[in-house]
């Protein structure tokens, strides 16, 4: 189990890419609309695994689980973008 630091180093990473976000957004003469969702996007997946890894201590796991859960979720975003085809 990590130690004290260690989460404290985790919230200070997720508050400057929350932070990150809003830059982005907030300085429109320096990025586009599209680098802005791009950059956003990027932000949300680099967040979400530190919070799966260390909050939820998915990083002490062994690695046939962390497989098993990344093409769980491979499998839910295919059928998100079917989901999305169809509607269209």
């Amino acid at each position: 189990m990590a130690d004290i630091r260690t989460y404290a180093l985790i919230y200070v990473a997720l508050l400057a890419l929350g932070t990150g976000k809003f830059v982005f957004f907030h300085f429109d003469q320096v990025f586009t609309y599209q680098m802005a969702i791009g950059g956003t996007i990027i932000l949300a997946i680099i967040k979400s695994s530190l919070i799966a890894g260390y909050y939820q201590h998915l990083i002490e796991e062994p690695r046939s689980l962390t497989y098993m859960m990344a093409s769980a979720v491979f499998m839910v975003f295919l059928l998100t973008i079917a989901a999305g085809y169809s509607i269209q």
